[in-house]
């Protein structure tokens, strides 16, 4: 099946969404450092459609997350990565709104207690920012440490998550 996206703007900055098979497999601010070229020589071959059902309802559930009225979403996810990978993702799903984890929390609860810079590493290739909420992941202190989408990004989320 084709790969297809839609670009969208938000409040936290313009939005690249990617879909495979019918499920959201990407979610990037434009220009972060780890966002695939579509349709570029080397790059991946992909359609524009911003109608297609999962992105229309990406950019949807985005905006009810901006505006207040969505804390959770509900979306087919097609993350690919490494098993272990996969398991701090889905440990970062598990993270609710308005709260934060720190690394070695969630490498502990990945099953790698030992593993937090594995588990860092793994949390800045998520695929899908926001939706998989990579930015609620602080220092053991609190601190506001890396964020693909950039730290003043990663803190206007938090913000925005905190006034709820």
């Amino acid at each position: 099946m084709k790969t297809r996206y839609a670009q969208f703007e938000s409040r936290f900055g313009e939005l690249l969404a990617i879909a495979r098979d019918g499920r959201l497999a990407g979610l990037y601010f434009v220009g972060q450092k780890d966002q695939p070229e579509l349709d570029a020589p080397g790059g991946e071959s992909a359609v524009r459609d911003d109608d297609w059902p999962v992105l229309a309802a990406t950019r949807r559930q985005v905006a009810e997350y901006e505006a207040g009225r969505r804390t959770v979403f509900d979306l087919p996810l097609g993350l690919e990565g490494t098993d272990f990978q996969r398991r701090v993702w889905a440990q970062l799903l598990e993270i609710p709104y308005g709260q934060t984890r720190s690394y070695a929390q969630v490498a502990r609860a990945a099953g790698s207690p030992r593993g937090v810079r594995a588990a860092g590493a793994a949390i800045g290739r998520n695929p899908v920012s926001i939706i998989v909420p990579c930015h609620r992941v602080v220092g053991s202190d609190g601190s506001l440490t890396g964020y693909t989408g950039g730290i003043e990004r990663k803190r206007a989320l938090l913000r925005h998550e905190a006034v709820r």
